[in-house]
């Protein structure tokens, strides 16, 4: 069977909180996170290959909204952070981070949210292949 996303235009990491997305096979990693009372904080690092990480400030254009539905809202970027804490209303966040925006040497991407659930979305990929054919999405 035919997969018409994965593989030919993104691949995923349904488990991405604290983990090392490598920005190799596609140009970009976009981050969908989700805590059901909008206490949640996400901290963004690059990395060399998983080591040597180093805070990523970038302009990443976070977007929030309720977890059901809801309008997304352009969120003010705060810096390597960006946080819902203090939000009793939004629960969910969506961001991207473009390979072009990692510090030079720098080819991975962490985000680590305190709590609840973080998807990441590797998106434009540079090689179509099939699911079973895809490079390793995290180091």
């Amino acid at each position: 069977m035919h997969a018409y996303g994965l593989g030919r235009v993104l691949n995923v990491v349904a488990a991405a909180s604290g983990v090392h997305i490598p920005l190799r096979q596609g140009t970009a990693v976009t981050f969908i996170t989700y805590l059901d009372a909008g206490t949640q904080v996400a901290t963004i690092k690059q990395s060399i290959n998983g080591a040597s990480e180093a805070a990523l400030d970038c302009d990443v254009y976070p977007h929030k909204s309720p977890g059901t539905g809801g309008t997304w809202t352009a969120m003010a970027e705060q810096d390597d952070t960006l946080d819902l804490s203090t939000d009793a209303t939004n629960d969910s966040m969506v961001f991207t981070v473009l390979a072009t925006s990692l510090a030079d040497g720098y080819d991975c991407v962490e985000v680590t949210v305190n709590a609840g659930i973080c998807v990441a979305v590797i998106h434009d990929l540079n090689v179509q292949r099939k699911p079973a054919n895809l490079a390793r999405n995290v180091v």
